[in-house]
């Protein structure tokens, strides 16, 4: 029977290598953020035009929504 190699190389601790806790939490922040980021764009893009229309209404003189919406 033939041996297999294995392909994974030795890592050497350097002067600057992080601990593998080190590693992992910035693995963490980094999936977390990312995914925040992407519901945050969600949010944004489908709440920004009724925001716009809630401040509007609530705004003096008080529009009526068509007045609003129209683009006169």
């Amino acid at each position: 029977m033939a041996s297999k190699v294995s392909l994974k190389g030795k890592r050497k601790a350097g002067k600057g290598s992080k601990g593998p806790e080190e590693r992992s939490a910035c693995k963490c922040f980094k999936e977390w953020s990312t995914w925040a980021m992407k519901k945050a764009k969600v949010i944004t893009h489908y709440g920004f035009i009724p925001l716009i229309i809630t401040i509007g209404m609530n705004s003096e003189p008080k529009p009526q929504l068509y007045q609003l919406l129209s683009p006169v």
